[in-house]
């Protein structure tokens, strides 16, 4: 491999210096100074031609971005020709030729437009994918809090209403079907397999969690949310108490008084028989008298 000394060295027509992005080139003569300086370009863009300023030791992608701001094209889409070839984004303006005053053609490039927009299906397929994962991971979380509770109760020998099990099996599913949906490579299928792996285990535990329910003996009041409160046994106390209650009203309640007849049919009474009956009813009374003997 050659040895070069930068600077000093001379080779061929002139001496070679190092660009600022890392690269060897042959020092530019009197005419090409080494100080950066801002040149005018003119860039036809179909109809439009339009007047650029900008650095001479600038990149051809830099050109495009300024270009990007008039035209509303994105710098992707470009293409710039000079000299009727084009120019990739990463080559200098002055290694290339191009000076104050050079004209330029811009032009739409349909392969680079159709990558492009290819690219940010891509980018929005992956981003919808994290936000579903994440959802199904938080959902996963509170699951799995609910399971970890259920398998406290039945752990103390308290049996569990069956109905409550089967709707945790169901959001579980539920859970692994929305997970089954998702398409993607790479991380977005990474983090939909460990998902996976951890719902089917939270399916496995509630198997053998139903099966330990199941031997639990019959308790004589399951766990079970009431939406009503128990008034039965107290409508019957009550009512039980309402008919004693009532039976001793009945037997302390006198008897209602006999009906009230009037008549029209008067009686006629005699004063002479009258006192003839109060005669013979009347008793003739008999004084006793003490009688005193005197000697």
């Amino acid at each position: 491999m050659m040895k070069m000394t930068i600077g000093t060295a001379a080779a061929g027509d002139g001496e070679w210096e190092l660009r600022p992005g890392g690269m060897v080139v042959q020092r530019r003569s009197d005419d090409s100074s080494n100080v950066p300086r801002d040149i005018h370009v003119r860039v036809k863009f179909g109809s439009v031609q339009h007047e650029i300023s900008i650095n001479s030791q600038s990149t051809f992608g830099e050109l495009k971005k300024r270009l990007s701001v008039k035209t509303r094209v994105h710098h992707q889409d470009m293409k710039i020709l000079y000299k009727d070839k084009e120019r990739d984004s990463k080559m200098f303006l002055d290694l290339c030729g191009v000076k104050d005053g050079s004209r330029l053609v811009l032009k739409e490039d349909p392969i680079s437009q159709e990558k492009r927009l290819l690219e940010m299906r891509k980018l929005v397929v992956k981003e919808k994918a994290n936000k579903s994962i994440s959802d199904i991971s938080f959902q996963a979380d509170r699951l799995a809090g609910k399971l970890s509770a259920f398998e406290v109760v039945i752990g103390k020998g308290v049996k569990v209403e069956e109905e409550s099990l089967e709707n945790l099996l169901e959001m579980l599913m539920n859970q692994l079907v929305k997970l089954d949906a998702i398409l993607g490579d790479g991380d977005i299928k990474l983090k939909k397999n460990m998902q996976e792996e951890r719902l089917q285990k939270y399916v496995e535990a509630l198997d053998v969690l139903k099966v330990k329910n199941s031997l639990q003996p019959q308790p004589q009041t399951q766990l079970k949310p009431q939406t009503q409160p128990q008034m039965q046994p107290q409508r019957k106390e009550r009512d039980l108490v309402t008919f004693e209650e009532e039976t001793s009203r009945k037997c302390a309640a006198p008897s209602p008084d006999p009906p009230v007849i009037i008549t029209t049919k008067w009686e006629t009474f005699d004063s002479n028989s009258t006192s003839a009956a109060d005669a013979k009813t009347a008793k003739p009374l008999h004084p006793k008298l003490n009688w005193e003997l005197f000697d």
